[in-house]
């Protein structure tokens, strides 16, 4: 049987719910994370169903970042890569992984090892091979456009990024 010597961060998880009730809500969160030094290092997990706003809030915190020119979605892709100060940012979409595998086959065990901020919608589908999220955003789409989001910070940074 295998031991796993979890952090207290990991044993007691930091949750905040909260509203977003516009997109300047998301873009003001976008713009706190992108403030703290502990961003550049990161791995972020993106939950909710189409048309959540997970690829908004990306986009928002790509921005805050100073990435310019596009950001697009990787549905397609896969991934996303971008560079700016010397951050490498990589923004994931496994939404159309239908077999875990494929994160193993396109090298992506090598990106998460790396340094860098990485952001990941649809991780479920990655079957379970990703690392432990510092952040773990849930966006749910309410009937009035607003979101309920629920951010559970998993390790020391991701408490780090919420302070």
């Amino acid at each position: 049987m295998r031991t796993v010597d979890l952090t207290a961060a990991e044993r007691h998880p930091l949750i905040v719910k909260t509203t977003w009730q516009v997109e300047d809500d998301t873009r003001e969160f976008a713009a706190r994370l992108a403030g703290q030094p502990a961003i550049g290092n990161v791995f972020i997990e993106l939950h909710g169903d189409l048309g959540a706003g997970k690829t908004t809030f990306v986009r928002h915190l790509l921005r805050a970042l100073g990435v310019q020119g596009r950001v697009k979605s990787p549905t397609y892709a896969v991934v996303e890569p971008y560079e700016i100060g010397g951050l490498s940012i990589w923004h994931f979409d496994f939404y159309r992984f239908s077999d875990p595998r494929e994160w193993e086959d396109a090298g992506f065990r090598d990106l998460f090892a790396s340094p860098g901020l990485k952001l990941a919608e649809w991780p479920e589908q990655a079957g379970g091979l990703l690392p432990l999220a510092d952040l773990v955003l849930r966006i749910e789409a309410q009937a009035d456009e607003s979101r309920q989001v629920t951010i559970t910070a998993q390790t020391a940074a991701g408490r780090e990024l919420l302070q």
